[in-house]
């Protein structure tokens, strides 16, 4: 993995996905970018789906990055809640496998344990443990912060030897 590596964290969902975007450096790495695309609780779906889409073709077009992290699949106890989180899943996968980046999953309590060194650490110890990781002057909005943790999660995992396969998809 060289230094010149750009990593794209997503954290999906319809009403708020995070984005978040590091380049891989020394001291640490750099952030290019992090946001969250968010849809009004009164968008339809299709609207929401729509824009998930476009916003991530966008920043993908201004920032080039390498590779995709996205967070791995959770057991939703609501169906429909599943669902929902499934199309909007398929919505960021569409739009970053047409650019041609390879792209990787990790399980949630997989990041929260590398991040914070706890597998059911709360929202706000994500986003301050990723503000101190990359030295950013203010909290990063939550889903934002999340999508940043899955970027630095793959980061750190290829940074020494592994046993288990990365999960790509």
């Amino acid at each position: 993995m060289g230094s010149h590596e750009v990593l794209l964290g997503i954290d999906p969902s319809l009403r708020g996905t995070g984005f978040g975007i590091i380049r891989l450096g020394r001291p640490h790495p750099v952030t290019l970018a992090h946001g969250t695309i968010s849809c009004a609780a009164g968008w339809e779906r299709s609207r929401c789906l729509a824009k998930i889409s476009e916003t991530l073709r966008d920043v993908v077009r201004q920032h080039r990055p390498t590779i995709c992290i996205v967070e791995g699949l959770f057991y939703a106890q609501n169906l429909q809640t599943a669902l929902i989180m499934g199309e909007a899943r398929g919505a960021a996968l569409a739009a970053i496998a047409e650019a041609g980046l390879e792209i990787f999953e990790i399980a949630p309590r997989k990041v929260k344990l590398a991040i914070v060194g706890y597998g059911a650490a709360q929202k706000l110890a994500v986003a301050k443990m990723v503000q101190r990781m990359l030295c950013l002057p203010e909290l990063p909005a939550p889903d934002a912060a999340d999508a940043l943790a899955l970027a630095l999660t793959h980061a750190q995992e290829q940074g020494r030897y592994s046993f288990t396969q990365r999960k790509r998809i």
